[in-house]
């Protein structure tokens, strides 16, 4: 059990988020600090019951949260926590899934068509001041959507309201998901993962939507790559690792694919030697497919519901993980 609200310590931990000043606007009438670097959270977790972090979690955190109850993560990720070790101890966690779905499924589309329509291209050429001219090889134009197909690899929340914003476009959409019988949404058809790499020829756009599991990472490996058409795009809206990094590269670099846009990284930042910095043919954003100005109340919201079940004495949490 977690400390009744008079007694309870809440530490926000993220490097720019403004999450605690978000909260003591809602006035909750419980005690929170911040941090913004690991020193300060090494410092001061000792004093918190709940810790709402992501990006700057340890393990080593669990041994120096003597009082820690309860871990709010502030994304939908939360492959960095000990799981075992957290259910060892009798600390709580849960995950902000659904807590950006709409932003990211926007970056994700946004990315689509900022591809099909060549705008990094037209960014780099404002750069350099220069006008292109008119394109007579129809493979180098400028594309529609209508009647492509799109792969959705992860037909969630985020994937399947990709799905919805990809059939606005006149588009076909071919689903994916661990079970397929938990339904098709709005694609047009649903299957397994074990079928991916038979469908992939079909696909003009592969986008990645899913968590990072056993099951997901490299899926997209040289094989899967030398199944798309020459002329394909990949998506990567995912997690980093669900892509073999160095056999994307390659096809890049080889034309095997036309292209990728990518939101996530196996490495984050992106080395400065990675080649995808200076390949034309890739599209690079820094992991800000769930930015939005709503994401700290999103995640509050998260938050404030698991801490009233929590002191209502109920086992399951909105979103739990352990």
């Amino acid at each position: 059990m977690i400390p009744p609200k008079d007694k309870l310590t809440i530490c926000f931990a993220h490097v720019a988020y403004q999450l605690r000043a978000q909260y003591e606007r809602r006035k909750p009438g419980i005690g929170s600090f911040e941090v913004r670097i690991r020193d300060d959270l090494d410092r001061r977790v000792g004093e918190a019951h709940v810790l709402v972090i992501s990006g700057l979690w340890r393990n080593e955190l669990v041994e120096l949260g003597e009082k820690l109850r309860f871990i709010q993560s502030i994304g939908a990720g939360v492959d960095q926590f000990p799981k075992d070790v957290l259910a060892q101890r009798g600390i709580r966690l849960a995950s902000a899934r659904g807590v950006n779905a709409k932003a990211v499924s926007e970056h994700a589309m946004a990315l689509i068509l900022a591809l099909s329509r060549r705008l990094p291209e037209a960014r780099d050429n404002q750069a350099k001041r220069v006008w292109r001219g008119m394109i007579g090889d129809l493979t180098q134009r400028e594309d529609e959507l209508g009647g492509k197909t799109l792969i959705v690899v992860g037909l969630g929340g985020i994937g399947g309201r990709l799905a919805q914003l990809a059939k606005a476009f006149d588009m076909k959409v071919i689903g994916f998901r661990r079970d397929p019988a938990s339904g098709k949404g709005h694609a047009d058809s649903i299957h397994g993962l074990g079928e991916l790499k038979a469908l992939l020829p079909q696909a003009d756009f592969v986008a990645l939507t899913c968590p990072l599991t056993k099951e997901t990472e490299n899926l997209i490996d040289d094989g899967a790559l030398g199944r798309m058409k020459k002329s394909a795009f990949l998506v990567n809206a995912a997690r980093g690792r669900c892509v073999d990094e160095a056999a994307l590269i390659k096809a890049l670099a080889d034309g095997r694919i036309a292209g990728a846009a990518i939101d996530v990284t196996a490495e984050e930042p992106l080395p400065a030697s990675s080649p995808l910095w200076t390949m034309p043919n890739a599209f690079i954003t820094p992991h800000t497919g769930g930015e939005t100005r709503r994401y700290e109340d999103n995640v509050l919201d998260i938050l404030q519901e698991n801490l009233d079940r929590l002191w209502r004495g109920e086992k399951a949490l909105r979103n739990q993980v352990v």
